[in-house]
């Protein structure tokens, strides 16, 4: 059994301690999970890696020691499924800062400036990034075990192997369910685009 494994296990017994011992274990892939992370999502985002990291973690590890395991805590298997529950974790706070600017721009948090000597720039939407959620969501109800692969990898950063490795399928199972997923994303983000708003 692996030092993470094992601090995986004690966290969920409650152990605090072993969150502690844990961070440094996995801190660098971590990080490295949430640069890449950010680096797919568009200019402006404010939240760096380290943070993203930071949170991530308080939101996985605060929910086991205490006892209130969170839909990315809820199964820790092994050191792959932590990974995938970081990579869910990170989405969510990427889709909620998105929802929050979003937010913001249709008027929520207004605030009086004078423009005197103000420099405007208007942030790029996070539109694409809430449609892929949304289109995600649908394709979970429909194909749960391919939306977990596309999840792994475009969020967590994991190869095709890596993936299939985290769910237990061989990496050509993952090749066609990932060429599948992509179709069926990408058709419904079309079907998105054509719907005229309200």
């Amino acid at each position: 059994m692996s030092d993470v494994t094992r601090f995986l296990s004690q966290i969920e017994q409650g152990d605090p301690q072993a969150a502690e011992k844990l961070l440094p274990l996995v801190y660098d892939e971590l990080r490295k999970l949430a640069a890449t992370k950010l680096a797919q999502e568009k200019p402006g985002q404010t939240l760096q890696a380290t943070a993203l990291v930071h949170e991530a973690y308080v939101r996985l590890v605060t929910a086991q020691v205490s006892g209130v395991a969170s839909q990315e805590s809820a199964k820790w298997d092994g050191r792959g499924h932590f990974f995938a529950a970081a990579a869910e974790a990170m989405r969510r706070i990427l889709i909620d800062q998105a929802r929050r600017r979003v937010s913001q721009r249709r008027g929520g948090g207004r605030e009086r400036l004078e423009l005197e000597h103000l420099e405007i720039a208007a942030p790029e939407p996070d539109i694409d990034l809430l449609a892929l959620n949304e289109a995600l969501t649908k394709f979970e109800q429909v194909e749960p075990l391919k939306a977990r692969l596309v999840k792994l990898r475009s969020f967590a950063g994991l190869t095709i192997p890596q993936a299939a490795e985290a769910l237990g399928i061989s990496s050509t199972t993952a090749d066609r369910h990932w060429a599948y997923a992509r179709a069926w994303l990408h058709a419904e983000l079309k079907k998105g685009e054509s719907t005229p708003s309200g």
